[in-house]
């Protein structure tokens, strides 16, 4: 990408451990987001749990749809004609402290480590150029290794017909759940 800077991803398996024990709910993601709120503006809708009181306290229920496919009291933020969130306010997030699950673990550096395309169907442009732009670091064996096996698990959930994202959480979670 001419005139975009590379952005420090870290250390992979550091990464990848961190992001699975977001993806088990015992930790929030822990993003350099440095003022980017490409997520926020890609035409995503969130899922908020029944369980989060405190997020659906925060968000004006007209905003808030029922979640296809799970049960009652699992609802979706959607987004506006822009693709933004409807709680982006002045590009920051203004219910960031009472923010939902799905936004507290995610990490669009997941596609990065799987090498996932999240720009797909061509909603996501400005996230797909943030994920481009992330690189991690590979200097230990084990770095390699787990990042072969995320590789591998991204293989597998080709023939699946899920979205970007379900495929890289599915490939970040896979590892975990065979330990």
């Amino acid at each position: 990408m001419k005139g975009e800077a590379t952005l420090a991803a870290g250390s992979f398996s550091r990464w990848l451990a961190e992001m699975r024990a977001a993806l088990r709910g015992e930790r929030d993601a822990d993003v350099p987001c440095n003022g980017c709120t490409a997520c926020c503006s890609s035409s995503q809708f969130i899922h908020v749990a029944p369980d989060e009181t405190d997020t659906l306290a925060h968000i004006p229920s007209k905003l808030l749809f029922r979640a296809p496919g799970l049960p009652p009291g699992n609802v979706v933020l959607g987004y506006d004609e822009q693709g933004r969130c409807p709680m982006l306010a002045d590009n920051e997030c203004s219910i960031y402290e009472h923010r939902p699950r799905t936004c507290r673990t995610y990490d669009c550096r997941i596609f990065a480590a799987t090498g996932i395309d999240v720009d797909e169907d061509g909603t996501k442009v400005e996230l797909g150029r943030r994920v481009r732009r992330w690189r991690f670091d590979f200097s230990s064996e084990e770095d390699r290794s787990l990042h072969q096996a995320v590789i591998a698990a991204v293989d597998f959930t080709r023939e699946r017909k899920l979205s970007a994202t379900e495929r890289a959480v599915l490939a970040i979670r896979r590892g975990d759940d065979q330990r």
